[in-house]
């Protein structure tokens, strides 16, 4: 399985700025709603598929986290 790289809220910053990323969150709807970053868009975990991932621009970086409390 390929390594996916992570980035701290500096990068993050950086590569919204310089390279307009795209923000994933992939946490429940209503957790969504309470917990999300500003700009960050919806895509619960559950419901990946092809056809939600479709949305997203391929031509820009996508950052994705899940800010979930355990």
């Amino acid at each position: 399985m390929p390594t996916v790289p992570t980035v701290d809220r500096r990068e993050l910053r950086r590569l919204i700025e310089e390279r307009d990323a795209q923000v994933v969150d992939v946490l429940p709807p209503a957790e969504f709603s309470a917990l999300h970053l500003p700009g960050a868009v919806s895509l619960p975990l559950k419901s990946l598929d092809p056809d939600s991932v479709a949305e997203l621009d391929r031509d820009r970086p996508v950052v994705v986290y899940c800010s979930g409390h355990t």
